[in-house]
């Protein structure tokens, strides 16, 4: 498991895709997240907008990233 340093409040989650180098664009992302691809804390999250916090995991595929 990766962990991501976050210096703000929150991240949302196309973002954080794209800043933990999971995904190549926001393009990417967005897809990724409407198929159903992404896991927040362990469910599928379909919000390209959701607000991540410092504890909240991602997956995808076989990557997990942690925010910390």
């Amino acid at each position: 498991m990766t962990e991501i340093k976050i210096e703000t409040d929150f991240i949302k989650l196309d973002a954080l895709l794209k800043f933990a180098n999971l995904v190549s664009s926001g393009g990417e992302a967005k897809i990724r997240i409407a198929e159903g691809e992404v896991q927040v804390n362990g469910e599928i999250c379909q919000m390209r907008g959701k607000k991540l916090r410092p504890g909240d995991t991602v997956t995808l595929g076989s990557e997990t990233v942690r925010i910390i």
